[in-house]
């Protein structure tokens, strides 16, 4: 544990963790509405979750409807409170640290591939797994869990930090940066599983 603390403090930086200290992370307009998207979109979770009445004989498909609306409410709040902490940018800090202190920063990109190969084949299969849990509950809790997928796969992709990776998605398309753009575009998808819910039980 002491060499743990010994490397996270080593002059590697100025922050906390490498270059890494809590802060605001993403001060721009972009960030700033991606946040808001993030909070509003988990507020719409809850409440399709609370849309689903307790009935006389609720089935399980029901239950695991209504759990799979809060867990996407939890989930969006989290990774709202973490688009300004930026705490993906403190693992790759980390990971960078040790990488150097262990000697092995030039192999460092297999690493990461590794890294990415385990996180999509884990992303897939947990993926498929939840789509087969909830494939008796309605379509629009199927399409707001493939959107989360997609937020948290596009998260992983960005938190491996490739070279490649970084160039394409800070390329700037209709003012906007790439990764801006596909992070709000999968916050919209299961945002409007949350409207195609309330159709589904107002009509």
């Amino acid at each position: 544990m002491s060499d743990f603390l010994l490397l996270v403090s080593a002059a590697h930086g100025d922050g906390w963790i490498g270059r890494w200290s809590p802060g605001i992370g993403d001060p721009t307009a972009a960030g700033w509405l991606a946040t808001l998207a993030y909070f509003a979109t988990a507020w719409c979770c809850r409440a399709a979750a609370l849309r689903i009445k307790p009935a006389y004989r609720v089935t399980p498909a029901v239950r695991r409807e209504r759990r799979l609306w809060y867990a996407l409410s939890a989930l969006l709040a989290a990774l709202g409170i973490n688009k300004q902490l930026d705490l993906q940018s403190a693992l790759t800090e980390l990971a960078r640290m040790l990488a150097r202190s262990g000697g092995w920063y030039g192999e460092r990109r297999s690493v990461q591939l590794a890294f990415v190969l385990a996180v999509g084949i884990g992303a897939l299969a947990a993926a498929a797994l939840a789509l087969w849990a909830t494939r008796r509950t309605s379509p629009p809790a199927r399409l707001a869990l493939a959107g989360a997928a997609a937020l948290l796969g596009f998260i992983a992709a960005r938190a491996a930090s490739f070279h490649h990776v970084d160039v394409a998605i800070s390329q700037e398309w209709l003012g906007l940066r790439v990764s801006s753009l596909v992070e709000l575009a999968a916050i919209a998808l299961v945002f409007a599983a949350t409207r195609w819910q309330q159709r589904i039980y107002t009509s």
